[in-house]
């Protein structure tokens, strides 16, 4: 169907189908859906990120980054980039609208702000991430801590971005993954207490070659009143190629498009 003749009753029955399957997602505090194994045989890095500091890779196309929650922390969170052509990166926008859906867990993919695929999550114990509210900040540090001196994830990712000859500007939306945040009826964010547990894992496959930051700070909505976020690893490993019925290619119509503008970049 061609665009100017979807109705506003195609959109609405196209919202309610992509909803269900959203709710089928998240009928569990644990995904429903099989992850691709990481065996130790297709492990190639291994790194231990502290409390509060950041780390970057590179990650080429067909390669996969294990986050694993090791202290249990509320959160960490996540940039993207083309590692090619920085001026393409994560666009939360796009990403939610895409998939219809704030709920990024096991089966959906980020995209970036020119239509293409930057990652997908091949797999996701957890269950839970942040797509709205972003990371944290001197002013929330401040409010929550006390301590507007605190690290916090604006200014680690300002710093990655320094490190690969990039500007303030360039540091756009990220994603927090181990983290539960609920909209309330008057719009506001409430933390959900419960679902993060140590030793939970997170898997991102390179759709493209990227360029990754991760900040381990605490969410800005997380409950702690002390500032004492724990290590977290992170294990880059090679994922195996994908099949037909790939989840993540083949979840919706809006990501296999997605996969349509990514995939000629590489052929």
């Amino acid at each position: 169907m061609q665009i100017d003749q979807q109705t506003p009753e195609w959109y609405r029955a196209r919202y309610n189908q992509l909803r269900d399957q959203a709710l089928l997602a998240e009928s569990s505090a644990r995904p429903a859906f099989t992850p691709i194994e990481m065996t130790e045989s297709r492990v190639l890095h291994r790194e231990t990120i502290p409390g509060g500091w950041y780390w970057s890779t590179i990650l080429p196309r067909g390669q996969a980054l294990r986050l694993i929650n090791t202290s249990g922390n509320k959160g960490v969170s996540v940039a993207l980039w083309n590692a090619d052509d920085h001026s393409e990166r994560y666009n939360a926008g796009d990403t939610i609208k895409l998939q219809w859906t704030t709920c990024l867990t096991t089966g959906r993919v980020l995209f970036s702000d020119m239509g293409r695929v930057l990652a997908s999550i091949i797999g996701d114990s957890c269950g839970f991430s942040d797509t709205l509210v972003g990371g944290s900040t001197p002013q929330s540090n401040a409010r929550n801590f006390g301590n507007a001196g605190l690290r916090n994830t604006r200014n680690n990712l300002r710093l990655i971005a320094g490190k690969h000859d990039m500007a303030q500007h360039d540091v756009t939306s990220c994603i927090s993954f181990f983290s539960h945040i609920s909209t309330q009826v008057d719009g506001s964010f409430r933390w959900i207490e419960g679902d993060v547990r140590a030793g939970d894992h997170v898997d991102l496959r390179a759709e493209m070659n990227l360029l990754v930051a991760v900040s381990n700070c605490p969410h800005p909505l997380a409950p702690e009143k002390t500032f004492e976020p724990g290590p977290i690893d992170a294990v880059r490993w090679q994922a195996p190629p994908f099949k037909p019925d790939d989840l993540c290619r083949t979840f919706c119509e809006e990501a296999r498009r997605g996969f349509e503008n990514t995939d000629p970049l590489f052929v």
